[in-house]
């Protein structure tokens, strides 16, 4: 999910991944790994899992993993079909149903069906005739606010699309170049599913005119125009409503200390747009048996709950426990948009070139 939730863990400590990485092997740039006895995972900046759960990983499997982060996920997912002919590693992490299709048509992934692929909530799987694809994640993309601004103004927080144009919004929402940010795209495409190809934009001409600021990427949003965020606050950021993730609460929970009781930040339930990320085993990979062995690992009972604590995603195995924190404080939306991956692939591009004729200009 790019440049997203998965770095709370470091943007709300305010330290790089670095720590929680070094056990899964040196990212050193390199070409792919032609040793058989390691095993290299490509993804976006925001990968994580705990030493212990790698640890199990390569005493069971045999392979060493080796980690190569690749910037957010749309850079990461460009890079790879770049260098899809001599990939850097056997199996890529972090592709989402945004950019899904731009992965499939060029060809990044080749065909495996992962153990325990039947254990995958039946929502989150696509590609079932090929299986270029594994779901690994969910996480829903949702307007956050900052509590205590509404309290002390007085004021009820929005709760759906249609609110967020209303005058006592104005000048209050920061959101994510949708050309640039996963994010960003996500909320876009939240709104195309909320209001139709004929409505979004007419949606976006209020919203424009209602004051929303864009920034570049989440990071910025998040850390530093968001007056409810750890990072936002220290920035004096003055927005009170930003796009991020439902599971955005529980991480400024999780990583204040003292922790509080209830989380400084809530989640407007009516803006929220499901992604899902999925990995795949890279067509050219050279350790397959290897890249095979890994997507196996991802989707089992083991990472899968190890997950959301260090990601800040929700696992797509059936029966995989969720922390509580994540049940107290950043429930997945009930009634989320969504979109097909191949509407998507559709529309996109378009949508993004008219957003930014419409937003930016």
């Amino acid at each position: 999910m790019g440049n997203n939730t998965k770095r709370l863990t470091a943007a709300v400590v305010g330290l790089g991944m670095a720590g929680t990485l070094a056990a899964c092997g040196s990212s050193d740039g390199g070409q792919g790994s032609g040793d058989s006895k390691t095993v290299t995972l490509v993804s976006h900046d925001s990968w994580a899992a705990s030493k212990d759960v790698i640890a199990a990983f390569e005493k069971q499997s045999g392979y060493k993993v080796r980690v190569l982060k690749d910037g957010d996920a749309g850079q990461a997912v460009n890079k790879a079909i770049l260098t899809k002919d001599n990939p850097q590693g056997d199996v890529f992490f972090g592709v989402d149903n945004t950019l899904l299709s731009r992965a499939l048509d060029n060809d990044l992934f080749q065909s495996y069906e992962a153990k325990g692929s039947e254990r995958i909530k039946a929502d989150y799987r696509v590609d079932r005739d090929e299986h270029r694809v594994t779901p690994i994640d969910t996480g829903d993309i949702c307007v956050n606010y900052d509590k205590k601004y509404f309290a002390d103004h007085k004021l009820e927080p929005p709760k759906s699309f249609d609110d967020l144009v209303e005058p006592q919004y104005k000048n209050l929402l920061v959101t994510e170049n949708a050309s640039a940010s996963s994010p960003g795209l996500g909320f876009l495409l939240g709104t195309a599913a909320q209001y139709g190809d004929d409505g979004w934009e007419g949606y976006w001409k209020k919203l424009k005119a209602n004051g929303v600021k864009v920034v570049d990427g989440w990071e910025q949003a998040y850390n530093e125009e968001f007056s409810g965020s750890a990072g936002g606050k220290k920035a004096k950021g003055d927005r009170p409503l930003v796009v991020s993730y439902a599971s955005s609460p529980p991480a400024e929970v999780v990583f204040a200390d003292p922790r509080p009781s209830t989380a400084p930040t809530g989640v407007a339930e009516g803006t929220c747009f499901r992604q899902v990320e999925y990995a795949g085993l890279l067509s050219n990979a050279k350790n397959t048996k290897g890249g095979k062995a890994l997507l196996d690992f991802l989707i089992s009972e083991r990472f899968q709950e190890d997950m959301p604590m260090n990601m800040f995603v929700y696992p797509v195995r059936e029966g995989a426990q969720v922390p509580p924190e994540f049940v107290k404080y950043g429930p997945q939306a009930k009634d989320p948009e969504t979109m097909a991956p191949a509407k998507i692939a559709d529309h996109r591009d378009q949508w993004v070139k008219s957003w930014t004729s419409l937003v930016l200009k």
